[in-house]
């Protein structure tokens, strides 16, 4: 369970992966008004998890703090998330 943090990504770009610094996310496919169901996903022992709807491979990089990805931009601020 989320004890902390847990980002919202997006993937407007139709990256095939995206790096993140966390192992706990929701993925909203891409952002509004393209989204998908918001799904949390969590990656567990694992370094990487599938989004079940859009197909993005998150995969786990400890490098990147929470509020980062690679590529960059994928992180969905508060206010774009509640707009959702």
């Amino acid at each position: 369970m989320a004890a902390s943090f847990v980002p919202h990504l997006a993937n407007d770009a139709g990256a095939d992966k995206i790096f993140v610094g966390v192992k706990e996310l929701n993925c909203m496919g891409a952002r509004p008004p393209f989204d998908h169901p918001h799904v949390f996903l969590d990656m567990g022992s694992d370094a990487q998890i599938m989004c079940p709807y859009c197909s993005t491979l998150f995969v786990y990089d400890p490098r990147l703090s929470a509020a980062e990805t690679d590529p960059p931009g994928a992180l969905v601020n508060a206010s774009e998330r509640d707009a959702a």
